[in-house]
């Protein structure tokens, strides 16, 4: 899988691609990604990227011109281009799944006050990562980036994410390690037992009690 970034703040993305599961993850030619500065891409003898918003407003506004030439570089026919938007479908497992089936992603991240409305026509998808606002969408575009490449195979073991939060439209059942007992709590004799099959019912009993107390809505969704 080949990952372009489109944003202004190259430096941002310096800890998610040095570090953890990721770095590893390019070293062993799993994913490549790169991170753009799509100012490089202006025409303007000054390298603008922003002006003002036709009819008045706060803020700046990115100009399409970059945006676009950017894109027209980089994009194959198997590309897939991602726009990074408070106003897109909200982000989930489901749609991490789907992207590990793509080739090359292409993100855009928006900053300042927003961007042009054509821009908008580059998208083949606009996701949001939840009902809220950033800065930017350097914060939104990493954990699309990390939540996308611990799915590639070969990443990390199968086992380690096939029973995480929302796989199964359940969150994940509790873990605990050494020691048994600690100041007062105690770890549930049942993972103690050894028998694995009594094991295995109490975590689903538990992904379900879990997902029912804290997030309903997800059961809901499967009704």
């Amino acid at each position: 899988m080949k990952i372009d970034v489109l944003t202004l703040f190259p430096s941002m993305f310096d800890g998610i691609l040095n570090e953890s599961i990721i770095a590893r993850a390019i070293k062993d030619e799993k994913v490549s990604i790169n991170i753009i500065n799509f100012r490089d891409y202006s025409n303007d003898p000054h390298k603008k990227v922003d002006d003002y918003s036709y009819g008045g407003g706060a803020g700046m506004v990115l100009m399409p011109e970059p945006i676009f030439n950017a894109v027209d570089s980089l994009k194959r026919d198997d590309s897939l281009v991602i726009l990074m938007t408070p106003q897109g479908s909200k982000y989930n497992q489901s749609i991490a799944h789907t992207l590990t089936t793509k080739k090359h992603i292409i993100i855009i991240c928006g900053h300042y006050e927003g961007f042009d409305e054509r821009i908008r026509t580059l998208a083949d998808i606009e996701i949001s990562i939840g009902d809220f606002v950033l800065t930017g969408g350097e914060i939104p575009a990493m954990a699309i980036i990390d939540s996308t490449v611990r799915l590639i195979d070969g990443v990390i073991n199968s086992e380690s994410h096939e029973k995480d939060s929302f796989e199964e439209g359940l969150l994940d059942y509790p873990v605990y390690t050494h020691p048994a007992s600690f100041r007062g709590m105690d770890v549930p004799e049942v993972l103690l037992s050894g028998h694995h099959e009594n094991i295995r019912k109490w975590r689903y009993n538990e992904q379900v009690k879990r997902t029912k107390e804290r997030r309903p809505d997800l059961l809901e969704s499967d009704l």
